[in-house]
């Protein structure tokens, strides 16, 4: 359910997010298992000594990192073979990643995580991480990490619209055939999901918001509601499949991914022309990983040419500036389409306004829901 988007200061509405998808998880596991390895500091590490740590951990166990998802397949089975590691992921929102690792603490079942970058710094404020910087750290945009390393973005996405050509006769180039068309549009779980909130934040950047404003996006989604047209299914490839999705907003590598799965040539992906959002996704180190080390190997291999390769073969633009093989860079997005997509200029910002957007979804948008 990685559909997901997610920082420091984590209260009220936020709060109860969390709290509330923490239900159902039960910590697990024996008394032997109470406490998580001793981790000494990453700074007195060197590569080898991590490579060889992780190497007699023998194991590690993700959230979030499903193998459908940016390529992570690929990426997993070059992790495991690297370091003779088994793996398992569990497929949770950014909301619910923190949640397990907050709930379980010391019967800690996830070493490693995958979230929305607002997420990171809300998992490094509730004393979840563990810090390392990899021996790519210089070549991160400063704004894709945290000064010390408890998160670190691997990767890029742009909320795209992804349309079963089958089932929509005229796919939506803009947000404005969105609001012409007849099709419901597939938006998912915005109260909890990074990718889900970050379509609330395109469409306000095309209406002429911004991270500090929503009310532009909240309004188009709103008129979807009220005409019956939003649809809140998770846009997974089994769906899309099934032909329940007409419509998905959902960042770009997920959108060019799931076509290639299913049938490239059944699907249109388009950037919106009036404007979208470029965000990035982190990966957390949990403080009480059984496997800690393994989990910094990972990092370390997200972050190497190869790792960034293997997300751009998913379709997730890489974070630092590596080569693609040709082949690889065909098949992505045409850049002239990336012309009016905007990063997000003030993280904090938008950290206070996700806040509030639960509620707001809550109050303006689901209301209508038909």
């Amino acid at each position: 359910m990685k559909c997901s988007s997610k920082k420091k200061g984590f209260k009220s509405i936020q709060a109860m997010m969390l709290g509330l998808s923490v239900i159902g998880l039960t910590a697990c596991g024996t008394d032997k298992e109470q406490s998580a390895p001793a981790v000494t500091d990453a700074k007195s590490l060197t590569l080898q000594d991590i490579e060889t740590k992780a190497k007699a951990e023998g194991e590690v166990n993700s959230v979030g990192m499903p193998d459908s998802w940016a390529n992570w397949g690929e990426t997993w089975q070059e992790v495991t073979d690297k370091y003779t590691l088994k793996h398992t992921d569990t497929d949770l929102s950014s909301a619910e990643e923190i949640a397990k690792m907050e709930t379980e603490k010391e019967n800690a079942t996830a070493d490693i995580g995958d979230v929305g970058i607002s997420f990171g710094p809300i998992a490094e404020g509730k004393g979840l991480t563990i810090p390392y910087k990899t021996s790519y750290w210089d070549e991160v945009p400063e704004w894709a990490k945290d000064d010390d390393g408890d998160w670190v973005v691997g990767y890029q996405g742009t909320i795209a619209f992804l349309t079963n050509k089958e089932l929509v006769k005229n796919p939506p180039k803009s947000w404005d055939d969105i609001l012409n068309g007849d099709y419901k549009v597939t938006v998912g779980d915005v109260q909890r999901g990074a990718q889900n909130q970050m379509a609330v934040l395109a469409a306000a950047i095309a209406y002429g918001g911004d991270e500090t404003n929503l009310k532009p996006g909240i309004e188009f989604f709103t008129k979807l509601a009220k005409e019956g047209r939003l649809s809140l299914t998770d846009a997974k490839p089994a769906n899309i499949e099934k032909g329940e999705v007409e419509v998905a907003l959902v960042w770009d590598f997920n959108a060019l991914g799931y076509a290639e799965q299913i049938n490239r040539d059944q699907f249109e992906v388009s950037i919106p022309s009036e404007g979208s959002v470029v965000s990035g996704y982190a990966t957390i180190i949990n403080k009480y990983a059984k496997h800690p080390h393994a989990a910094m190997a990972t990092r370390e291999y997200i972050l190497s040419d190869e790792g960034q390769i293997n997300l751009a073969k998913g379709f997730a633009r890489p974070i630092r500036d590596v080569e693609l093989p040709k082949e690889v860079a065909e098949k992505m997005v045409p850049k002239e389409q990336y012309e009016k997509a905007k990063p997000i200029e003030d993280y904090k910002a938008w950290e206070e306004t996700v806040k509030t957007l639960p509620q707001l979804w809550q109050e303006e948008v689901l209301v209508h829901v038909k």
